[in-house]
């Protein structure tokens, strides 16, 4: 019997099911059991990452430790499980053919032929098994992207085919996500196409253990009958997922329809165990009854896609829980700032980060706004940029400061492009990457929301505060609290005379999670919540 266990989840009928929640909540309960799980996500584009993908084509790139640029249900994972992902845990085509080729290169197939079947799909068995070869966990949820009969999907499913047979009886299992549509004309559930893809399925030598029917309705006993019958699976089986609230909901309603059990039991693994959720069921107990509420600004380019802001919109849920409060996001888009802020009476802003000039004078404005009428202010990234260039320009009266990413001619370049990014040609993981420290200034309002001296955090950019400029700024009042200790980049500033504003250089969204909500985020919404009350 193998070690580690191996769980696939594909997708059928449609895409933009929810396979990552489906993983991410399946992991959280076999974890909530003493199980060492963890998820990895196999993408079928050619991109070697998501790092050069626009925002309104894939959402957020999130980011791991190791300075992997990643998809978005990596932060899912991190999120439900509060266990850290890596470079594993997320591989696409680009990458895998990258890797196959440079061997190729190399050599390393001794002049052999190089095929999609074997050394593509060697390749695809060897990613998914480096999680569980390093003796680390006892259970690996693979998610596979896109959807069963896509072409760019086959290598993957092939790949499936083989590791099932190569890792013998009660070491693997198949979930297949489909969607079970309502046709209102009829008033009726209908099951064919469920049917067609499991079919589809098993054309390639993959057979569907365990069916997750995502569904507006409920599933009547007779409709999950007809499925284990024509998709050849028990009846316990057919799992339903119903549209929930929130996806904090989704592993509660697969604990009650019995997710997790089939899957212990068709892996041959100890079933004498409720899981322990009592942290979870806490955090959404607070979630749900929160009766004060809070109006914050998301100050933004990309708001047309909710998914571009992922993790900061998650993190606000995990802040707001803790603080008992609502929080209202208020999209507001950049470009449209005046039109989107009408008749908004807002506790916080948020400046959002983002990459090139579209937008940028709406952010500054935005900043303005907050420090001039004591708002409670949150740069990330770019939005810690904006926030010293609109001190630079209205405080400093350095006229026509800016960043050198939004004008190469400014006569007074505040944010500046770090040296080691000058040469650089190649866009795909070339920034400012993954963890890096930060000392914190003591008694600055972020070392008594940390409670610590020294921090790590995440990074994705390539333009730094220009340190040329750092004794104006702090003269005037806006202070450097937290610098990297290695390169003296700057990493946090703060207002100290202001109720509440700090910009970041790093993504702390990226870290926040169900089990530790981010400080930044907790204390962010506790300002806000505290200028609510007093408004």
């Amino acid at each position: 019997m193998a070690d580690t266990k191996y769980i696939f989840v594909t997708g059928g009928v449609s895409s933009s099911l929810g396979k990552g929640i489906i993983a991410a909540s399946l992991a959280k309960l076999l974890q909530a059991r003493g199980f060492r799980t963890t998820i990895q996500k196999l993408d079928p584009y050619i991109n070697v990452d998501p790092g050069t993908l626009n925002p309104y084509e894939h959402g957020e790139c999130y980011v791991t430790d190791d300075g992997a640029e990643t998809d978005l249900d990596l932060g899912h994972y991190e999120r439900f499980l509060n266990v850290k992902t890596s470079q594993a845990n997320n591989v696409t085509t680009g990458r895998i053919y990258q890797s196959v080729i440079e061997k190729e290169r190399r050599g390393e197939f001794l002049g052999k032929t190089v095929q999609v079947v074997p050394h593509i799909t060697n390749e695809i068995k060897e990613r998914i098994q480096i999680l569980g070869n390093t003796g680390e966990y006892d259970i690996v949820i693979t998610e596979i992207g896109g959807t069963v009969g896509d072409i760019e999907s086959l290598p993957y499913i092939e790949a499936v085919r083989q590791l099932k047979w190569e890792l013998g009886d009660y070491n693997s299992l198949v979930i297949h996500l489909t969607l079970i549509p309502y046709l209102s004309a009829a008033g009726e559930l209908k099951t064919k196409p469920t049917q067609h893809s499991v079919k589809t399925l098993m054309e390639s030598g993959v057979s569907a253990d365990v069916l997750v029917c995502r569904t507006e309705h409920e599933i009547t006993q007779d409709i999950k009958r007809k499925l284990a019958l024509f998709c050849n699976v028990k009846e316990n089986a057919v799992i339903q997922s119903i549209d929930a609230n929130t996806i904090y909901d989704v592993p509660l309603l697969m604990q009650e329809q019995g997710l997790d059990t089939i899957t212990l039991e068709k892996l041959k693994l100890p079933n004498d165990t409720e899981p322990d959720l009592n942290q979870w069921i806490e955090f959404l107990r607070k979630y749900k009854n929160a009766e004060q509420e809070v109006n914050i600004g998301l100050v933004g380019k990309y708001i047309e896609l909710q998914d571009s802001y992922k993790s900061i919109l998650e993190a606000f849920i995990h802040a707001g829980a803790i603080n008992d409060v609502v929080v209202n996001v208020v999209n507001i888009h950049s470009e449209f700032i005046e039109e989107d802020s009408k008749g908004t009476t807002l506790d916080g802003i948020l400046v959002a980060p983002g990459f090139g000039e579209r937008g940028i004078e709406g952010k500054i404005a935005a900043v303005k706004h907050a420090r001039e009428n004591n708002i409670p202010f949150f740069g990330i990234c770019l939005g810690l940029q904006m926030a010293v260039i609109e001190y630079a320009r209205h405080i400093l009266k350095l006229e026509d400061a800016n960043s050198t990413e939004m004008d190469d001619n400014t006569p007074h370049p505040v944010i500046d492009l770090m040296q080691d990014q000058v040469d650089v040609i190649n866009k795909g993981g070339t920034m400012r990457l993954g963890a890096w420290d930060c000392e914190l200034k003591r008694d600055s309002l972020s070392h008594k929301i940390y409670g610590s001296h020294q921090i790590s955090e995440r990074h994705r950019h390539r333009y730094e505060l220009n340190n040329k400029y750092l004794e104006q700024l702090e003269n005037h009042g806006l202070v450097a609290t937290g610098k990297n200790p290695e390169t003296n980049l700057v990493e946090i500033m703060e207002l100290p005379n202001h109720p509440w504003f700090i910009g970041v250089q790093f993504h702390p969204e990226y870290k926040s999670t169900v089990a530790n909500p981010h400080p930044l985020f907790v204390s962010f919404i506790k300002a806000a919540k505290e200028r609510a009350c007093n408004n």
